[in-house]
């Protein structure tokens, strides 16, 4: 691993668990083994890091789901719906780090004054709503998923999932545990009658 993806790698888990006004460089120095110098040489500034993480963030999650929907074949839009929810808990439960960087206060924090982390926050969010949307829309062509319109049910659907995610995320509850109810209310909301 090349000593910048191991500055994000860290800086990730760091500004997770400590925030990111929390994380003073010199931590990520010690952590990486590093100067400080290092750190600011493959980034500007500690909120390019950030934005690099984001940036990081969004790349896995398109490629992640590229090789998901290329490892499998689906009979119709609502397995492929059941699909992409299964996909996010998966992801979440692998980038752990990364969703609770997501659940924090700190990415909005940051949005309001820099348009690089909000547009890297928006982008994330649009990635997960898009793999929904693309679900609903070739569940509607298929007959298997009722007409409703496609953006408002991907963000139904995402806010669910994400909804379970953050109660495992804060240690509320278990994700997983509510697996089975999250795919019955998601088929009794889209399936075509």
């Amino acid at each position: 691993m090349s000593k910048k993806q191991n500055i994000l790698q860290a800086a990730a888990r760091l500004f997770s668990v400590k925030g990111f006004k929390e994380t003073p460089i010199v931590e990520l120095s010690k952590v990486t083994g590093v100067a400080e110098g290092t750190v600011f040489y493959h980034f500007k500034s500690k909120e390019d890091l950030f934005v690099a993480i984001l940036e990081d963030l969004r790349n896995t999650i398109t490629e992640e789901f590229d090789r998901y929907t290329r490892e499998r074949e689906f009979q119709n839009g609502l397995e492929m719906v059941e699909g992409a929810l299964l996909f996010y808990l998966q992801l979440a439960s692998h980038l752990e780090d990364r969703f609770l960087l997501l659940h924090r206060h700190d990415p909005y924090e940051l949005a309001v004054v820099n348009e690089d982390c909000r547009g890297h926050l928006e982008a994330i969010y649009n990635c997960f709503v898009d793999i929904f949307e693309r679900a609903v829309i070739r569940g509607q062509q298929d007959g298997s998923v009722a007409k409703m319109p496609p953006r408002k049910a991907a963000m139904l659907l995402f806010s669910m999932v994400d909804g379970l995610v953050r109660f495992d995320t804060y240690n509320l509850y278990d994700a997983g545990a509510l697996y089975s109810e999250l795919i019955e209310s998601c088929r009794r909301m889209l399936q075509n009658r």
